[in-house]
């Protein structure tokens, strides 16, 4: 036996034991949704109940406000944060009416220790509502890591060393202005292009270099872009760009920006803006979800034989207080074994059966006991299980099924640090990778192992 790596393997098990590496194979979450863009924890050898005392934290890190979700690849950890200048009484400086001085910064932290790496500030000042931090959670690709800002700075940095190698001022160069909750919708990375909503004339959409910023094409056109993330998806024998605007879910040539199709949803005619077009389209064989507070959800069957779409169903209550199947607010819902597992925009986690919208049941445990607005979990499939992180900053496992919730741990991670609609809230979406869970609640990062032992 190779004695030099013989010790080296008692070493790694030592140190996992000890919680400082996570033992087995490991993963990164370089991205919204994960590596393989599909919400969902891909590593093994995860907890399937909680210790006492709770899942062990390996560190804890100071971080400035916003609600933008990390990354973590090759080691590093990314996230956007924001600093406000206030004056003597605490309160934000405003230069101008409606516009708040402040700074964005994107942080680079080590995974594994959470010591800082690198820093990059940029002048921001903000006129939008909820006006905490950064939303979109940036994107590693390889050596560069891209990042959106709220205010519509679009930028790609060396990951090793934080230097800028371009950026674009969305707003500026497509002669529009940020939606009223800021740029959220988290860009898309793949083989030479990056895709980002931007908005203006014709621009609703934009695929650029992503290794000089240069627009590549930019297409569809929309009064609000909203919210929601572009995805990819392969139907009717070909790639597919999925963007969800205003008013519509479409479908173009990733290579073009070519439109196969467009589907209406929410309906024009009974349309509530500003638009909440939050998640991210769901894709699961041939169908394809959307779902949104306002006017519900709308399932799409994708053509097997060409780049083609038609709607199967759609949620007929237009009172977001009264459901009739799903009205997700936040959180992208997970489709599983021919049903939708979601959380309302009241609290309510349902079942839903996919082929019908049909109600399998409801559930208030998750986020809280109580309908409130606006009140969601992320549900995250990890193995057999689901961990939860809802908005009260309580981590949760729990087995979701046809049959209803069942609730196996439940561990109050971080405190709530802003309140909005009356209630004290944290909203971040949390990153899966190495064994680990990071998330942050805008005060503090925290990397919580999650490996069994």
């Amino acid at each position: 036996m190779n004695l030099f790596r013989s010790s080296r393997a008692w070493i790694s098990l030592a140190l996992a034991a000890l919680g400082f590496i996570p033992s087995g194979r490991s993963d990164d979450w370089p991205n919204w949704l994960g590596p393989k863009k599909d919400g969902v924890w891909h590593e093994t050898g995860l907890l399937e109940k909680f210790p006492s005392g709770g899942p062990k934290v390996i560190w804890r890190k100071p971080i400035n406000s916003g609600y933008c979700g990390p990354a973590v690849a090759s080691g590093k950890l990314f996230v956007m944060d924001r600093i406000t200048e206030k004056d003597k009484d605490g309160k934000p400086v405003s230069t101008k009416k409606g516009v708040v001085a402040g700074k964005e910064r994107v942080v680079c932290l080590n995974a594994k220790s959470g010591d800082t790496l690198w820093v990059q500030e940029f002048d921001c000042p903000y006129t939008i509502s909820y006006g905490q931090g950064p939303r979109a959670t940036p994107w590693v690709d390889g050596d560069r890591v891209f990042t959106l800002g709220a205010m519509g700075n679009l930028r790609c940095l060396e990951s090793a060393t934080g230097k800028v190698v371009w950026d674009k001022d969305l707003p500026k160069d497509y002669k529009t202005k940020p939606p009223l909750w800021g740029y959220s919708a988290s860009p898309l990375v793949e083989g030479d292009l990056i895709y980002t909503q931007a908005g203006g004339e014709g621009s609703a959409v934009v695929a650029l270099d992503k290794r000089t910023g240069k627009e590549f094409w930019r297409a569809l056109q929309a009064e609000e872009v909203g919210y929601s993330a572009p995805m990819l998806c392969e139907a009717g024998g070909k790639k597919q760009l999925i963007v969800w605007l205003d008013t519509s879910v479409n479908s173009l040539d990733p290579l073009t920006g070519k439109t196969h199709w467009s589907l209406e949803h929410p309906e024009a005619k009974s349309i509530q803006r500003p638009v909440v077009n939050i998640i991210t389209p769901v894709k699961a064989g041939d169908k394809l979800l959307v779902s949104e507070f306002y006017q519900g959800s709308a399932l799409m069957r994708l053509d097997g034989e060409k780049p083609d779409a038609k709607l199967l169903w759609r949620s007929k209550s237009k009172d977001p207080s009264k459901p009739d199947n799903l009205n997700a607010i936040m959180a992208t819902p997970i489709i599983r074994d021919g049903h939708i597992y979601g959380v309302c925009g009241m609290g309510e986690m349902r079942c839903v059966k996919l082929d019908t919208g049909e109600l399998v049941w409801e559930s208030l445990k998750a986020t809280g006991g109580k309908k409130a607005l606006f009140a969601h979990a992320f549900i995250i499939p990890a193995g057999d299980n689901y961990v939860l992180f809802n908005d009260q900053g309580d981590l949760i496992l729990a087995n979701l099924s046809p049959k209803g919730y069942e609730e196996i741990a439940r561990h109050h991670l971080l405190d709530t640090t802003f309140t909005t609609r009356g209630r004290d809230v944290v909203w971040c979406h949390p990153a899966f990778a190495n064994k680990c869970l990071f998330v942050h609640n805008g005060k503090e990062m925290v990397c919580v192992s999650m490996t069994r032992e």
